[in-house]
């Protein structure tokens, strides 16, 4: 028996209990001391900024170009590894291991999966930026230069425009989607398979043991806190921007800082009765209305606008994504560094910031799944869907604007959805639609996110009570407004960033430990059963 199997089957869950140090007062079941010192910093964070906005300001100005002018290389090459790490294990025999063992069943079918980790991973994003950043790279690689990706292809209209789209995909296909999938992956395996709580430490058993029970598992746990509330607060503000704009569009809401943070407020508020309500209840059922309005617009858009082009634009933008994604994903002698650091960069630290939640989301709903399934269905299918989305709401634009219409082009990133939009029939009704979907997006994330901090802080509990998750729904929003009054969306992104550093080096190493694990599950298959029988003598 190896050192990993002998030491797991001889633990049990008391060990685990008094390790842990649970505070059980005032209905709460507090993990001490990832709850008390999360709280506590954020709080104070939250403080600085309101009491010091022009320093706040300033901090965050500073931060965010610094990371990624510095990192951005590091950034890459994790994004790169994780694709690779994925790719092997559904090649290799370690993916026929079964989330929850050879006996396991899927909870949910394959239509309430895939809604719920859609919507939890990138639906407000593909919403902000599914007209928005096809039309931005397509417009700065026909300028050519350092803010192009691949340096543009000045003067070339079709090149220009495979380009752009290329370079969008690149952004929502495989690599993000892979850095989602090694997380929710580890988490899953070493929680059904194992045993363990359902928390970031877990996934370090195979190289710290029963330290991940001491202080290196408790500063595991509270910087995936801070990566998952900072990472949705991002989401969540680019979510208010979106949907005030598109009431300012449509109604003539006034856009301005107020109107987002009542907005934030009004959608907290709805996020807190979908938390209540619990997963199957609440973040299921919105999942997939989300779902079923995002098709309708789909459709509508598809066949309403340039069908004919957008079928050819699927085929030729998986083409020019497959044909430009090493080239875009080298991590070394690069020159297009507008393009690298502004777009890339941020992202990557963003969805690495987002991973936690993301990834135990979808670990809390993948049981019974192979490991070459789970992998498949995780990178596959999403990857599918956003080139699919891409080619309608983007080549749409792009055809729009490359017919002479340049309004897309000279409104604001959170406004070019609208505008696009304006140009087909219905207008009023699929703007209305547009909204709609943006703030059930902004729900689902919001509830979501809560349940899984809640998670964390509880120890790996999937079962806290309630008026922990209301706390934590509760910060989200009020997070979200204090950056955006300490310096607006670039606060945001500045903090998704900060967590998002750290954390690519976490999961770099969390990759090894996970690749660990499921060698010892395939040498030693009785693992986890004598994880439940321990649990069974107690």
């Amino acid at each position: 028996m190896s050192e990993d199997t002998s030491q797991l089957a001889e633990y049990s869950v008391t060990d685990y209990e008094v390790g842990q140090d649970n505070l059980q007062r005032f209905g709460l079941d507090i993990h001490n001391p990832v709850f008390p010192i999360s709280a506590s910093v954020i709080i104070a964070l939250v403080a600085f900024t309101l009491l010091f906005p022009g320093m706040a300001d300033g901090f965050f100005g500073w931060l965010r170009p610094a990371i990624t002018s510095t990192f951005d290389w590091l950034f890459l090459l994790a994004g790169d590894v994780f694709v690779l790490f994925c790719l092997v294990l559904v090649a290799s025999p370690l993916g026929k291991i079964r989330l929850g063992g050879k006996d396991a069943q899927p909870e949910y079918g394959y239509f309430g999966w895939f809604a719920m980790l859609f919507a939890a991973g990138m639906g407000i994003g593909l919403m902000f930026y599914g007209v928005s950043e096809p039309i931005t790279h397509f417009t700065t690689s026909m300028a050519g230069g350092p803010d192009a990706p691949l340096m543009g292809a000045a003067g070339d209209t079709e090149a220009a425009r495979r380009l752009g789209m290329a370079a969008t995909i690149y952004h929502w296909a495989l690599h993000p989607w892979a850095i989602y999938a090694v997380v929710a992956l580890a988490l899953a395996f070493f929680s059904y398979n194992w045993g363990l709580p359902l928390t970031m430490r877990s996934a370090f058993y195979p190289l710290l043991k029963e330290r991940v029970w001491g202080w290196p598992g408790h500063l595991i746990d509270i910087l995936a806190v801070f990566a998952t509330l900072f990472g949705l607060a991002t989401s969540l503000g680019f979510g208010a921007e979106q949907a005030v704009a598109g009431l300012n569009y449509l109604f003539g809401v006034p856009d301005t800082m107020l109107s987002n943070i009542v907005l934030i407020v009004l959608i907290t508020g709805a996020a807190l009765t979908s938390v209540v309500a619990g997963l199957d209840s609440g973040v299921k059922r919105l999942s997939e209305i989300n779902m079923v309005l995002a098709l309708i617009l789909l459709l509508f858009v598809f066949f309403v606008g340039p069908t004919v082009d957008l079928l050819r634009g699927f085929v030729g933008n998986t083409v020019a994504y497959f044909t430009n994604v090493i080239p875009l994903s080298n991590p070394f002698g690069r020159m297009d560094d507008g393009y690298r650091t502004g777009w890339t960069t941020f992202y990557w630290a963003w969805w690495m910031s987002w991973s936690p939640f993301v990834g135990m989301f979808i670990a809390r709903v993948s049981r019974g799944r192979s490991v070459r399934e789970f992998i498949t269905c995780v990178l596959i299918i999403p990857t599918a869907v956003s080139i699919i989305w891409m080619t309608v709401f983007g080549g749409t634009a792009l055809t729009e604007t490359i017919g002479g219409f340049s309004g897309i082009v000279d409104v604001a990133l959170e406004v070019k959805l609208f505008e696009m939009l304006a140009q087909l029939p219905l207008n009023a009704i699929t703007s209305f639609i547009g909204i709609v979907l943006v703030i059930v997006f902004f729900v689902t994330s919001s509830d979501s996110g809560s349940l899984v901090i809640d998670t964390i802080t509880a120890g790996g509990k999937v079962d806290a009570p309630v008026p922990q998750r209301i706390f934590w729904a509760t910060f989200e929003g009020l997070v979200a407004i204090t950056l955006l009054l300490g310096g607006g969306l670039g606060a945001l992104q500045a903090a998704a960033i900060a967590t998002g550093f750290p954390f690519a080096i976490l999961l770099l190493v969390l990759c090894w430990s996970t690749f660990r694990g499921l060698l010892a599950e395939r040498r030693h298959p009785f693992l986890q059963n004598a994880r439940a029988e321990a649990r069974a003598a107690e």
